[in-house]
């Protein structure tokens, strides 16, 4: 859900940044969150493990990048209508969370975050905060165009969003249809625009 938190050392390498992503989100599929450790994923990327360590604090953050910040890399979307744009927004979401790396890490990740107060704050910090930042060029253009107030609380709509999909995919287990998306960004654009 964002771009990675800030380098602590000497710049990525492009590739190295690669293999450890695949690697990591590779073996949280084959042997699951609890399994997968930093020396495995380094000896798959072919990396050390001081490689990993300076780019990632551990493991929690490390999957969570693997695995859920797919999405973030892409422009915000530009389709023209608030619902338009939710809707491709939506869409991602539900392939990240559909994926079977997410299936396998959530609930590993969940437990890690309920144990630990401060990588909590960190992945809020480092990967959730600049993803909403990204996005609210969306709601921006949405407010110019007259479909939402200017006053519109984006962070409570971008967690409605996000819980949804969440919810619906990571907690039930639903199989989604090839509509949630739409379904979901009608609803909150219908609930949040000017009226």
């Amino acid at each position: 859900m964002s771009s990675s938190p800030p380098s602590r050392g000497r710049p990525r390498d492009p590739r190295s940044h690669e293999a450890i992503i695949g690697a990591t989100a590779g073996l949280v599929v084959e042997v699951g969150y609890a399994a997968t450790s930093i020396g495995a994923v380094a000896a798959r990327a072919g990396v050390g493990k001081d490689t990993i360590y300076r780019r990632w604090p551990g493991k929690p953050e490390l999957v969570f990048e693997a695995v859920f910040t797919a999405t973030d890399q892409a422009p915000p979307p530009d389709t023209g209508t608030l619902a338009g744009d939710l809707t491709v927004l939506l869409q991602g979401l539900v392939d990240e969370f559909r994926a079977p790396a997410a299936a396998a890490a959530l609930p590993g990740l969940l437990a890690d975050f309920a144990a630990d107060p401060e990588l909590k704050a960190r992945i809020r910090g480092d990967f959730l905060a600049p993803s909403k930042e990204r996005l609210l060029i969306v709601f921006e253009r949405a407010a110019a165009r007259g479909e939402i107030a200017a006053g519109t609380p984006v962070d409570l709509v971008l967690d409605t969003l996000a819980g949804a999909v969440f919810f619906h995919i990571g907690l039930v287990g639903e199989h989604p249809d090839e509509q949630l998306a739409t379904q979901l960004a009608t609803v909150v654009a219908k609930g949040i625009e000017v009226r």
